[in-house]
């Protein structure tokens, strides 16, 4: 059963996509699939959620979502870089106009020198054309509070207050209301 909170920020991202017309994906590997159940939880979800791929494990990430081994031993699972390339690779592998990935630390200890409750939000979007647009808003949270990190210089700020966040499962609070900033 769905949070009846996280519910509701689930139908805002979906009723936000659904007036602009777009579709989303998500990439997940921290979340372990919350967030697809979130957004799948709403009746007629099928109109805006095009697909979630649940990548746990490193093997996932590569044979799913093209993550290349090198990102994963330089950088480590949980990072900037891997985020990137998981949203990337979302967008390469559906048909959706936004991808939102998450990885981070779910918990409880620390691993790789992360605290629990550490995510990195990927963000990845597709133009009118339907190509592949670059874009490396990307947006980390430690202990379940979320701050903005390196931006493209043309994305609108996503901040602290303006994220509202879809926060799933006990492990942690995981954010992707990115997905409510099309």
């Amino acid at each position: 059963m769905i949070d009846p909170d996280i519910r509701a920020l689930a139908n805002r991202v979906l009723e936000a996509h659904r007036a602009l017309g777009t579709t989303v994906a998500v990439a997940e590997s921290c979340t372990g699939g919350l967030v697809s159940a979130a957004l799948t939880d709403i009746p007629g979800s099928s109109d805006v959620f095009d697909r979630g791929f649940v990548t746990y494990s490193d093997e996932a990430k590569r044979e799913l979502l093209g993550v290349g081994r090198d990102v994963l031993e330089t950088f480590g699972a949980v990072s900037i870089a891997t985020a990137w390339h998981m949203a990337q690779g979302a967008l390469a592998h559906s048909h959706a106009d936004l991808c939102v990935s998450t990885t981070g630390v779910g918990g409880p200890d620390a691993e790789d020198g992360h605290p629990a409750g550490t995510v990195f939000l990927g963000w990845a979007t597709r133009d009118e054309a339907g190509h592949r647009v670059d874009d490396d808003r990307i947006v980390r949270g430690d202990h379940g509070v979320p701050r903005t990190g390196h931006q493209h210089p043309q994305a609108p700020h996503v901040g602290v207050g303006d994220l509202g966040g879809v926060a799933v499962g006990h492990r942690g609070r995981f954010v992707i209301g990115a997905l409510a900033q099309p």
